[in-house]
């Protein structure tokens, strides 16, 4: 019986060395290429790192790789098991053949494959052609056709990136980064042997189902390059004892709206490099969430990054985190429009200063003021006289930036700003009006990016591109570079946020209404900065301000961006006149027309400042002890009763603002009365 055996296996190893010499003095047909080009798209960053992969549309991992790109030693351990004679043969190894043939027939069962990795590869190419003796020998003419059209290198290169790995994974780049995490460039011993194993039985060994037989093929393989010479017994035992992936790891997903966003744009494209900087990026993901996880449940955070000597984007951070659908992690934050707050001030006051209407020591007055019907009033309710424009935009003064915006014109200031780049909307049917100064009107964090990016390159817009090469289009007037060159000047006096320094990143925070928006736009030397935060659904946050909560986010933008910062130009002569040197037309700010009347705090309506009427703060009741909800009041004569559902509320009569802490969800009536007796009310949602 045991002869016949033999007999018959040798039979069978002759008819295809047989027909292995028959094709390969033929002209077999190499395999079709169809399915290796059938690859993922990457979406990589300016050096070609990583930056996000998508799957094949038939929801395939398969990513492109070459030997190159690969742990050398993996190579090595992948001939040394697979293919020993990988770089003489001619496609086909005759002498694997008749080795497989006599060891299954002294062992009676299969011990070695006679299969060369060129031969697996023409079956990778065309899977579906079965398994019985014509497709071995079809095999065999594949590979040695295969060889000769494409060269060893590129079947090589075709086994790497088509072999299995169980599941939906296609080549080794794919398993290494989701059993490893990381790519195949350089790997353990023990790695490069487990990426050795799989292909033979991808679906058995799998680490994430059955860690044991993954462990056992692993160490086989180890054990056979112990007794070729390939690795030392010390290094293989160090090898045995490193533990096997227990699942798979996500694949990369940074910048991951940028990604999503260049794979609308070229759709036909298979590898899409970005202008985005893997490393800032990761470094800006890091921050925005941690940041956000600090501000609580339902906050988010977008962060954008820009060269603006080029207007290339080294980072786009759209959320705070991509997969948290509490957070609205799929939607793009840093394209959502939404109140900017004070962050057009800038570029009010730049206009100014390039009309003559004022120059940075020119003094200008803040006071309560009523622009017609409109009476702006300041953050913190309160006024500080005579300043100069110059701390006037420091500090974030809304009546003197209304004062100027009125004398700029509105009209103006808008299409200045739409002629440099940035979209602004404005609600159906309004005409551009003094509220845009302070933030009534809607533009998005890449807007802003445009905005300061202008500023910082002395005046000159370019838009912001993050893929493909640097726009061939000439830049566009946003301000004149002498106003530029002030407003950057002043922004870089702004007082820092806490545990910063002053004077080195030029910056804006502004603070949307009703506390749904924080913001922060900065630059020095090199980059542009912009931060927004909040929530993505606009309901209001307590305490949500820009100069406390953006202004620190942006400082440490730029401190993970650089560990220095690269310095701004010297300012110009004109920002550098004192009051005293100012001709007599720029030494005090004139309204244009007659001035309005000044007026009281007390003759102003009294109003609830926030929370606005109709909206829903989330003070983290469904979570449990809710918050405190801050209540302000504007207008109005102290001293101030406050009453919520018609109780009063225990607070300081002397100050226009209170606290009160609800016992749980639902709708809550606050009124507020003054010393006149006239009162304001609002109904807010609380969650």
């Amino acid at each position: 019986m045991k002869i016949s055996r033999i007999i018959g296996t040798a039979t069978s190893a002759a008819a295809l060395i047989a027909g292995a010499a028959a094709l390969w003095f033929s002209t077999a047909s190499p395999p079709s290429l169809e399915r290796a080009g059938k690859l993922s798209t990457l979406v990589t960053d300016r050096n070609g790192k990583l930056l996000r992969p998508f799957t094949t549309p038939e929801g395939i991992w398969r990513l492109p790789v070459t030997s190159a790109e690969v742990d050398p030693k993996l190579l090595t351990y992948l001939k040394a098991y697979e293919d020993r004679r990988f770089d003489e043969h001619f496609g086909a190894d005759p002498y694997a053949f008749m080795r497989a043939a006599w060891q299954a027939a002294l062992y009676g069962r299969v011990v070695s494959g006679g299969s060369t990795l060129s031969m697996q590869t023409a079956r990778l190419l065309e899977p579906e052609r079965g398994r019985n003796l014509s497709r071995k020998i079809w095999e065999i003419g594949a590979a040695a056709a295969l060889e000769r059209e494409v060269g060893k290198q590129r079947v090589l290169d075709l086994y790497l990136t088509l072999a299995p790995y169980g599941g939906n994974l296609e080549g080794v780049r794919a398993a290494s980064l989701a059993y490893f995490g990381k790519e195949p460039a350089r790997l353990t011993t023990a790695q490069a042997a487990l990426l050795v194993a799989l292909p033979q039985s991808p679906e058995a060994r799998r680490p994430d189902r059955d860690r044991v037989a993954a462990k056992r093929a692993r160490n086989r393989v180890i054990d056979r390059l112990v007794g070729q010479g390939v690795i030392e017994p010390a290094e293989a035992e160090f090898a045995k004892s490193e533990d096997v992936p227990d699942g798979r790891k996500a694949f990369p997903a940074f910048a991951a709206h940028a990604a999503e966003g260049a794979i609308a744009r070229a759709p036909d494209e298979k590898v899409i490099k970005l202008t985005i900087d893997r490393e800032i990026q990761v470094a800006l993901e890091g921050l925005a969430l941690e940041r956000a996880r600090n501000l609580g449940p339902g906050h988010s955070m977008a962060i954008v990054a820009v060269d603006h000597k080029t207007g290339a984007v080294r980072a786009h951070v759209g959320s705070a985190d991509y997969f948290d659908e509490s957070r609205a992690g799929s939607v793009d934050q840093a394209r959502a429009v939404r109140s900017p707050g004070s962050t057009l001030k800038p570029f009010i006051y730049g206009m100014a200063f390039e009309e003559g209407i004022g120059l940075p020591e020119t003094l200008i007055e803040d006071r309560p003021t009523r622009f017609g019907g409109y009476a702006p009033k300041n953050f913190g309710e309160d006024f500080q006289g005579t300043v100069t424009m110059e701390k006037a935009l420091q500090l974030s003064l809304n009546v003197p930036a209304v004062a100027v915006l009125d004398a700029v014109g509105p009209e103006r200031l808008v299409t200045r700003l739409k002629d440099g780049g940035a979209q602004l909307k404005l609600p159906n049917g309004e005409a551009p009006g003094l509220a845009i100064g302070l933030g009534g009107v809607g533009t998005s964090l890449f807007d802003l990016a445009t905005l300061y990016t202008g500023l910082a390159r002395g005046g000159e817009s370019i838009p912001l591109y993050e893929m493909g090469e640097k726009p061939e289009v000439e830049g566009r007037r946003l301000l004149d570079p002498v106003a530029a060159a002030q407003i950057a000047h002043a922004l870089l006096g702004t007082p820092a946020p806490k545990s910063a320094v002053t004077g080195r990143i030029a910056y804006k925070t502004g603070t949307s209404y009703g506390f749904r928006d924080a913001w922060a736009v900065g630059f020095d030397g090199r980059t542009t900065v912009a931060v927004w935060t909040g929530r993505p659904d606009g309901a209001s946050s307590p305490g949500l301000v820009g100069r406390d909560s953006a202004g620190p986010i942006l400082f440490d933008a730029f401190a993970r961006i650089a560990p220095r910062t690269e310095p701004l130009p010297p300012p110009p002569y004109e920002a550098t006149l004192r009051l005293a040197e100012l001709p007599p037309a720029l030494k005090r700010f004139q309204p244009r027309g007659e001035p309005a009347p000044l007026l009281e705090a007390g003759d102003m309506p009294l109003t609830i400042a926030f929370p606005a009427d109709g909206v829903r703060v989330d003070l983290g009741a469904g979570q449990g002890a809710p918050q405190a909800l801050a209540l302000k009041a504007a207008g109005g004569t102290a001293p101030f009763t406050w009453l919520v559902d018609g109780k009063p509320v225990t607070s300081d009569a002397r100050r226009r603002d209170s606290f009160w802490t609800p016992e749980g969800r639902g709708f809550a009536r606050l009124t507020v009365l003054d010393a006149a007796g006239r009162s304001a009310s609002a109904t807010v949602r609380i969650d």
